[in-house]
């Protein structure tokens, strides 16, 4: 499986079966008028089958994006049916008040290419709940926020690491050298054993390292 990181929480997922994009941006105008930087390069993406949002923020909903009409998955919770199979939505929050801060957000869990994996978009809750935790089960690669602010920052995303244990778990939604209101991915990685970076946006699933512990993936920020 070819997964690209696109910038924020955005991801272009491409297998044998078919193609997910999670989370795309588009216009963040309301971002840099009030003095936010975000300058990641507007989205290309085609052949897409499946797309995937988290919340309804303009940084993570802009479906029109994506050329095409691919099925779209939205802010939702339940067990979907969809072109790539069943994938389990989660209720979540995208704050640490029951989402009356910021709103409500989904965690999206599928199996594609024979993994198992978890997008958390912008997780905000101090900890995973009890049902969270059993409804998600087995993870093998896990999109998970790092940057604070508006979402959980290193120690949650850590702890969230050692309480699922995936194979892989790829940091997002942190400050690059395009994005200038969260915190860089420096904590996180440092609280991580192993860490394979790559000076590409995207990595092949297959030339990742087996590993005992969680292995840290890096893409190159767009």
């Amino acid at each position: 499986m070819r997964v690209e990181w696109h910038g924020q929480a955005a991801f272009s997922l491409r297998a044998p079966e078919g193609s997910v994009f999670i989370d795309p941006f588009g216009d963040v105008s309301g971002l840099k008028a009030r003095g936010i930087a975000f300058d990641y390069p507007p989205i290309e993406a085609e052949e897409i089958d499946l797309v995937l949002v988290t919340h309804e923020h303009a940084d993570h909903n802009e479906v029109e994006a994506i050329a095409a009409e691919p099925a779209v998955l939205r802010s939702t919770a339940g067990r979907l049916d969809s072109p790539l199979g069943e994938v389990l939505a989660i209720a979540s929050e995208h704050d640490e008040a029951a989402g009356t801060e910021r709103g409500p957000n989904t965690i999206f869990a599928f199996t594609l290419d024979g993994l198992r994996l978890a997008h958390f978009g912008d997780f905000g809750q101090s900890e995973l709940r009890p049902e969270q935790r059993q409804a998600l089960g087995d993870i093998d690669l896990l999109f998970l926020p790092v940057g604070a602010g508006p979402t959980i920052g290193a120690q949650q995303a850590t702890t969230i690491v050692d309480e699922l244990s995936p194979r892989w778990v790829v940091p997002m939604h942190y400050r690059t050298p395009r994005i200038g209101f969260l915190d860089p991915a420096d904590e996180f990685l440092g609280l991580v054993d192993k860490i394979e970076r790559f000076e590409t946006t995207h990595f092949e699933t297959g030339d990742l390292p087996a590993a005992d512990r969680p292995l840290a993936v890096l893409p190159a920020a767009p």
